[in-house]
């Protein structure tokens, strides 16, 4: 996709959606980060099932250890990789209390050290609570931006770096999170339904689904 074709598919994107938000609930920057390394391997409906009422009782990583592994267990049993999601999440909590006053360091690196959170997660945090220009790469931007030809890639590293390269102001800020929503519920991993996408004119994917019917494109 050639840099003007890029600067028009963000723009339409930006046109349909002006402020793109993440769709996992939270009240403040701890409470995305523990959000966000619950989500691994999970849908975000399914997270916030979980944590509506974990979050009405825990605001601070103090809470959270007061709690106790057990007692987080409890909480989000639904949430695939339970187990070994709330020893991380007591583990990165502890830290957050004994080296960064109980609160997230506004900082990738620093994150990255945390127990459970992954590239990914630090991203996502620094993008949605710190406004920085990350682009946190799941399966939904990773098949998007090779599909597309929007970000080719052949790990999630390497389509980060692309977007990174490729995304133009004033769309860098909001980037992931268009991408995801456009993922989620347009460029579908089995049918995308170009029929309705904005972009099927920039798009290179040679397999387009052209009607509600399943109707291919032409080889």
């Amino acid at each position: 996709m050639k840099k003007d074709q890029i600067f028009e598919f963000f723009r339409r994107l930006a046109e349909a959606n002006p402020s793109p938000e993440t769709e996992l609930e939270f009240g403040n920057t701890y409470q995305l980060l523990v959000a966000v390394t619950l989500s691994a391997q999970a849908t975000d409906v399914g997270v916030n099932k979980a944590t509506r009422a974990l979050f009405a009782k825990v605001k601070t990583p103090q809470q959270m250890v007061d709690l106790g592994e057990d007692g987080l267990k409890e909480h989000i049993k639904t949430i695939g990789l339970f187990n070994t999601k709330a020893k991380n999440v007591i583990a990165l909590s502890q830290i957050l209390v004994e080296r960064y006053g109980g609160e997230v360091p506004a900082n990738r690196d620093a994150m990255v050290e945390l127990p459970g959170v992954g590239r990914k997660t630090a991203n996502v945090v620094m993008n949605c609570a710190f406004g920085a220009e990350t682009f946190a790469v799941d399966t939904h931007i990773f098949r998007v931006g090779n599909r597309t030809g929007l970000a080719k890639g052949k790990t999630p590293l390497a389509v980060e770096k692309q977007l990174e390269k490729k995304v133009p102001q004033p769309f860098r800020v909001g980037a992931h999170h268009w991408l995801i929503l456009h993922g989620r519920y347009i460029c579908k991993a089995r049918t995308p339904e170009c029929w309705r996408c904005p972009e099927v004119d920039l798009c290179a994917f040679k397999d387009k689904v052209l009607d509600r019917g399943g109707r291919k494109a032409a080889a």
